[in-house]
């Protein structure tokens, strides 16, 4: 057990900047899960996340030579803003070196914090290696994000203020993880302290970095990771918190983008307030856990992370809170196309609100609706819902888990054509800059043709793409090689249902 974090942590100085945040009853959703909910809002830090505590513990320790020097990060969010808050305090000249894809607004909020921003590359890992390029060029300390014993130890002031403000009476504590320091420090303090309280992560699916490293018994480097919860997009973990977590927490979970934005709602419901994707992790484990447990009054904690969230992102979070929560099921249903079928069809419903329905006239025999239906409180709901329409004689399919459905089938429907051949289809994560489209573009030149293309702003860094593109069959291996080589995620949808329902 590391406890010689516990002193670390006990003389970490963070209350120079950091304010002791509340631990705040969740009334609501105490009710509906049977628990004693508690959220210890970081959201309420200066700069709306708990990054400042690390970051200042980590100047503060730096020698007078060292602050004289200045300090470097690289980061496209909070920990910027935390060293860059953290160094105007100190007196201390910061450089923050943030990818280009950066929102403008994280930008500005650097820049007025009074750090000097460098943008370059079009990723994390850009930007992290510029900045130890230019650490060495001028002579500045760099500030990690999580893998430091500093930056561990004032994270984990976290973990002390949550067992002064309610005691060791705590069955368990939900942690967001990234590159994994503010679970490594709340974990080594709890576990040295108060052993039988459990320490659970919360990874997105698309995001398991210190799932999958403990299940190995080693770190491990995903080659994609998600990017709805940006804050916590790391592709390998810090080796120090991993070695603390390997000790100390007892396990990981994976929750969807679904659940990610239910807990985003249920966080506003009880407080007014509104997480970022990656603070919200803890509620959506939380949840979770309670739903495979099945526990019941217990207290349980979760640290909601930050707030740091792009307007333009809520229309979205707002769409998929929904089936996060299993109150919508999306199905795609056949229909007769006749006069009057789609009235039947209402009635087969029944009492239920449709939430979305799309239709569009395709000739003699039958036609696809793609309908949005809101389901009742049983989880179960949703499969007597599809059973009655089975027996009523309607083929459906349910795209309540298709991701390509969510993001792009549901504004599609009626795009059909019937003369393209060989299309494949794909959905992409765009660098979310000008000029990306048009990079794209020009590296494929004009060799393949573009049959299919949809694009919508979820207000993230990298924007969601889904393009159909025409590719005879003996250069299929000449195409995957162009998508490899242009460095963007990608996820082949050729087969996927939806596509066959309703574009193909």
């Amino acid at each position: 057990m590391p406890r010689d974090y516990v002193e670390r942590i006990l003389k970490a100085r963070v209350y120079d900047i950091a304010r002791e945040s509340p631990l705040d009853p969740a009334p609501r959703l105490s009710r509906r899960l049977d628990n004693n909910v508690l959220l210890k809002r970081e959201d309420l830090q200066q700069v709306f996340s708990f990054k400042v505590r690390g970051a200042y513990n980590k100047i503060c320790s730096l020698s007078a030579e060292d602050r004289a020097r200045g300090v470097i990060a690289s980061s496209a969010g909070n920990h910027a803003q935390g060293v860059a808050l953290a160094a105007r305090q100190l007196g201390v000249t910061a450089l923050i070196v943030m990818p280009k894809t950066t929102p403008r607004i994280k930008v500005d909020a650097v820049r007025d914090l009074g750090a000097e921003v460098v943008l370059h590359g079009s990723s994390y890992d850009d930007a992290r290696e510029h900045a130890d390029e230019l650490a060495g060029e001028r002579g500045m300390v760099v500030v990690p994000p999580f893998d430091d014993r500093e930056v561990i130890a004032g994270q984990g002031t976290v973990a002390l203020e949550i067992l002064r403000q309610h005691g060791p009476d705590i069955h368990a504590i939900f942690v967001a993880v990234g590159g994994g320091g503010l679970i490594a420090g709340i974990s080594a303090y709890v576990k040295s302290l108060w052993p039988h309280i459990r320490i659970i992560g919360v990874e997105p699916e698309d995001a398991p970095s210190m799932h999958h490293s403990l299940e190995a018994g080693e770190r491990v480097v995903l080659e994609h990771v998600g990017i709805f919860a940006d804050g916590v997009a790391v592709k390998q973990v810090g080796a120090e918190p991993f070695r603390i977590a390997r000790q100390c927490v007892d396990e990981v979970l994976l929750v969807s983008t679904d659940e990610i934005c239910a807990a985003i709602k249920d966080i506003f419901e009880d407080t007014r307030s509104i997480a970022e994707p990656a603070g919200a992790l803890g509620v959506a484990g939380l949840k979770r856990y309670v739903e495979r447990e099945a526990t019941v009054g217990a207290t349980l904690v979760a640290v909601d992370g930050g707030a740091n969230v792009n307007f333009d992102r809520l229309r979205h979070i707002a769409e998929r809170a929904e089936l996060g929560e299993r109150r919508e099921a999306l199905l795609a249903v056949t229909i007769p196309e006749r006069p009057g079928s789609l009235q039947e069809f209402c009635h087969a419903i029944g009492a239920r609100s449709i939430t979305e329905f799309n239709y569009r006239y395709a000739g003699v025999g039958d036609a696809h609706i793609f309908v949005g239906v809101e389901l009742r409180d049983v989880e179960s709901d949703r499969d007597a819902l599809i059973t009655g329409l089975a027996d009523r004689g309607y083929p459906v399919v349910d795209m309540t888990d298709n991701e390509m459905a969510k993001i792009h089938i549901r504004y599609m429907v009626g795009g059909r054509s019937g003369s393209v051949g060989e299309e494949l289809l794909y959905r992409l994560n765009f660098p979310e800059r000008p000029g990306a489209l048009l990079r794209f573009l020009t590296h494929m030149g004009e060799h393949w043709n573009i049959s299919l293309f949809h694009y919508r702003n979820h207000g993230a860094d990298f924007g969601r793409v889904l393009i159909g593109v025409q590719v005879p069959s003996n250069e299929t291996a000449a195409f995957q090689t162009f998508l490899s080589d242009m460095g963007y995620d990608y996820v082949e949808e050729s087969a996927n249902p939806a596509y066959e329902l309703f574009l193909s």
